[in-house]
């Protein structure tokens, strides 16, 4: 399995109304230094509609510059519809939606 596969299986794991950063995505591919190689990742994802490269943001909870599907305004449109807020400066509240993975 590529590393692309397995950043979009664990990307698919993130349940609506919650988000990941990238370095969580990384550490749950076993490569916990590899936050950036998942950033680069997401500008390739495959199948938006089932792969949502939305919920992933940076360490400090701001959605992406380039993101893949348009910028900050998109991907912060796109976490909204999904029943998160986003700050005026694109940063959605990690204590409020991070995700935890090992959450039952």
């Amino acid at each position: 399995m590529s590393f692309y596969d397995k950043v979009y299986e664990q990307v698919k794991k993130i349940p609506a109304g919650r988000v990941a950063t990238y370095g969580q995505i990384a550490c749950l591919c076993g490569s916990p230094k590899a936050s950036r190689a998942v950033g680069y990742a997401l500008h390739f994802n495959p199948d938006p509609e089932s792969i949502p490269c939305f919920r992933v943001v940076n360490r400090f909870g701001g959605c992406a510059e380039a993101f893949a599907f348009g910028g900050k305004a998109v991907q912060a449109a796109r976490l909204e519809e999904d029943g998160i807020e986003v700050g005026k400066d694109f940063t959605v509240d990690l204590d409020k939606y991070l995700w935890d993975p090992f959450e039952e």
